[in-house]
């Protein structure tokens, strides 16, 4: 079974509660939201800017951003789902405003999860070495097809919700979806030059 990230795990009469107090000008309340979601709006940030730092500075601006927009945050979604929303945007803007594109070493630490490695060390290998290439292969990308690849199969949120959260039209999602993924393979599984077709 595919293990993936941990989405929004809020108790919903809690966060709710935090919310309206928040709203009314309540400061320690807003800090409770922010400690209850702050790890998952740490991961969407950096798997959608790829760096630590970016990842701090979106989170940063992201926090700062939903606490000036409290007052206008209707509950329609759930807390998790907005901050989610306004962390996609910042992500996007602050990739807009890189004059450049930097690449930095993948993290040694992140692992990734393995059928029977006590088993099969070779499978572990492999399994780590496709992990490093994937890595690189995403930071690669250019940050817009980045954000849907993460969104879509990371996230496993439907079209229509990335097109939402990004801003863009379900058609523009799909499209910038098999953009991202075809450079995906082609970077991951390169054609041999010469390699005549069976």
């Amino acid at each position: 079974a595919r293990s993936k990230p941990a989405m929004p795990r809020e108790s919903a009469r809690d966060v709710s509660e935090l919310v309206a107090a928040a709203r009314d000008g309540d400061r320690s309340a807003f800090e409770e939201l922010v400690r209850a979601t702050h790890a998952d709006t740490y991961t969407l940030a950096y798997r959608l800017t790829g760096d630590e730092e970016d990842a701090r500075d979106v989170v940063q601006e992201a926090y700062l951003r939903a606490y000036r927009g409290l007052r206008r945050f209707r509950g329609d979604a759930q807390f998790t789902t907005w901050m989610y929303r306004i962390t996609a945007n910042c992500a996007a803007t602050h990739l807009g405003r890189r004059s450049r594109h930097r690449h930095h070493d993948l993290d040694e630490a992140a692992s990734v999860p393995d059928g029977h490695p006590d088993r099969d060390p070779q499978l572990r290998a492999d399994g780590d070495d496709l992990r490093d290439r994937l890595l690189a292969a995403l930071d690669g990308l250019p940050p817009r097809l980045r954000a849907v690849v993460v969104l879509r199969d990371v996230y496993e949120l439907p079209h229509e919700a990335i097109a939402a959260e990004l801003g863009i039209s379900e058609s523009a999602a799909k499209v910038r979806l098999h953009r991202a993924r075809k450079k995906l393979r082609d970077e991951l599984f390169p054609r041999r030059e010469g390699r005549r077709a069976v």
